[in-house]
C-alpha cells in the first residue's frame, strides 16, 4: 500500500537517542518512519548523551529526540505532539471525532497498561533469553570498553531493570492471569489484522503507535514472547514489521491502496470493537485504583497548588507513583505501585470525549456501552494532571 509522500524531505535531520530494545523508543521510531521525517539513531553509549542531552532533560531516560538546532523533547506523547505541528502530512489523525477518541484511548492503553506485561515477558523469562538481552543492553554501554566487559556490565544493568517487576505488580500469583489476558488480546488483534493493515483501517494512527510500543520492542523482538506471537498471532507479528517500514506492499489487503484514508462516516469496525472490549475489561480495575490513589495523595498533601510534582517526596520520575494500590483483577489480587502517567495519558482521550458535540457524544456513548468502556472513560482523579519540565504535575 502507498500513501502521500508529502513531508519526506526535511532540511535538517533530528537525532533519536534510543536503543533497539527500548519499548518507548520503538514507538517514536515507528512514528518517524511512517511520517517520513528524516532522523538518525544514536545510543546512550555516545558520551554526548550524558554530557549534553541528559542535563537538558532532567533525568536519565530514553527515548529523547533532539532537533538539528538543539531542541530536546522527552516522552513519546510530547515528541509526537511537537512533530505533528511541524509535519502535518502524512496525516495520522482520523477525520471522525469518535475515531479520534478511540485512537487516543488505544495510544494510552498500549503505552501504559501493556508495560507490565512487556516487562514480564522480558524478565520472568530472562534465563531463556539471557545472551540476547545482554547483547541488546550492551549497545547502551560505552563502546570504549572491551566487549566481554560490556556484556558483564549489561548483566548488572539488566538485574536492576528486572527488579522493577515487583513495583509493576508482576508476581507469581498474577502471572497466569497476565498471560491469559495477553492471549485474549492477541486473539482479537489477530482477528482484526486479518482484515485491516492498521487499527483504524488502511492508515496508521496514534492507536498503532501506542500499541506498537510494547508489541514491538519487547514482545516481537525478545525471543520468548516473539516465538509466542509468531506462532499464535502471526498477523500481529506482521503488523509490527509493517509499523517499521515506510511503504509496505501487502497482498493481504488488496483494497487498501485504492482507499488509503480512514474509514468514512466515523466508522469503527466490528473487529476493532472486539479489541476495545478486551482493552476496557482489562484496564478498568487498575485505572480506578490509580485514580483513587492520586485523590488520596492530593488529600494527604493538603490539596497542593498547581505545578506541584505528582510523586512521592516530589521525586522527578518518568513513571511516578504516589503509593501502592491493591485491587481485584481477573480472579487474583493485584498489588503494585500506582501509575500516575496512565491517568495523565488517558486524560487526553477523555478531554476529546468531553468536547464532542451532542450527536457525536451520543454515538461515542453507544460505542462505549457496547464495548464496556463507559466506566473507564468516566474514571479520573479529582485534580487535573498536567506535564511540565518532563514530569507530571497538578494542573
Amino acid at each position: 500500500m502507498t500513501w502521500s509522500r508529502t513531508g519526506w524531505a526535511e532540511a535538517m535531520t533530528c537525532t533519536l537517542w534510543q536503543t533497539p530494545h527500548s519499548l518507548y523508543s520503538g514507538k517514536v521510531r515507528s512514528y518517524l518512519i511512517k511520517k517520513r521525517i528524516a532522523f538518525r539513531e544514536a545510543t546512550p553509549s555516545d558520551p554526548r548523551f550524558a554530557d549534553e542531552v541528559l542535563p537538558r532533560v532532567g533525568h536519565n531516560v530514553i527515548p529523547v529526540l533532539e532537533s538539528a538546532d538543539g531542541e530536546v523533547w522527552q516522552d513519546t506523547t510530547a515528541i509526537i505532539d511537537v512533530l505533528e505541528t511541524r509535519h502535518p502530512e502524512p496525516a495520522i489523525t482520523p477525520p471522525g471525532p469518535v475515531q479520534q477518541v478511540v485512537a487516543h484511548f488505544l495510544d494510552a492503553f498500549g503505552s501504559n497498561y501493556l508495560l507490565p506485561l512487556a516487562m514480564h515477558y522480558r524478565w520472568s523469562y530472562r534465563n531463556r533469553q539471557e545472551l540476547f538481552l545482554r547483547t541488546e543492553f550492551a549497545r547502551a554501554i560505552s563502546i570504549g570498553m572491551p566487549y566481554e566487559q560490556r556484556l558483564e556490565t549489561a548483566a548488572k544493568l539488566m538485574t536492576r531493570f528486572a527488579g522493577m517487576l515487583g513495583p509493576l505488580g508482576v508476581t507469581h500469583e498474577v502471572i497466569p492471569a497476565m498471560e491469559a489476558a495477553y492471549a485474549e488480546l492477541l486473539a482479537v488483534l489477530e482477528a482484526h489484522f486479518r482484515v485491516y493493515p492498521y487499527l483504524l483501517g488502511a492508515r496508521p494512527s496514534l492507536a498503532d503507535f501506542g500499541m506498537v510500543a510494547p508489541l514491538y520492542a519487547h514482545l516481537a523482538r525478545d525471543p520468548v514472547p516473539a516465538m509466542l506471537m509468531r506462532t499464535t498471532a502471526p498477523q500481529v507479528a506482521r503488523w509490527t514489521e509493517r509499523m517499521n517500514a515506510d511503504e509496505f506492499a501487502d497482498p493481504d489487503y488488496p483494497d487498501a491502496a485504492a482507499d488509503p484514508l480512514f474509514p468514512a462516516d466515523d466508522a469503527i469496525s466490528a473487529t476493532l470493537e472486539a479489541v476495545l472490549k478486551v482493552a476496557f475489561e482489562q484496564w478498568t480495575p487498575g485505572l480506578a485504583a490509580d485514580a483513587a490513589a492520586v485523590d488520596a495523595w492530593v488529600a494527604a498533601e493538603g490539596n497542593p497548588p498547581a505545578g506541584t510534582v505528582v510523586s512521592r517526596q516530589g521525586k522527578r520520575s518518568v513513571h511516578p507513583d504516589v503509593g501502592p494500590v491493591e485491587y481485584a483483577w481477573r480472579g487474583v489480587t493485584m498489588r503494585r505501585a500506582s501509575h500516575v502517567h496512565s491517568l495523565w495519558h488517558l486524560a487526553r482521550a477523555q478531554a476529546l470525549a468531553d468536547a464532542l458535540p451532542p450527536a457525536d457524544r451520543t454515538r461515542l456513548d453507544a460505542l462505549l456501552d457496547r464495548t464496556g468502556g463507559t466506566a473507564l472513560m468516566a474514571k479520573r482523579p479529582a485534580r487535573v494532571l498536567g506535564r511540565e519540565g518532563n514530569v507530571i504535575v497538578l494542573a
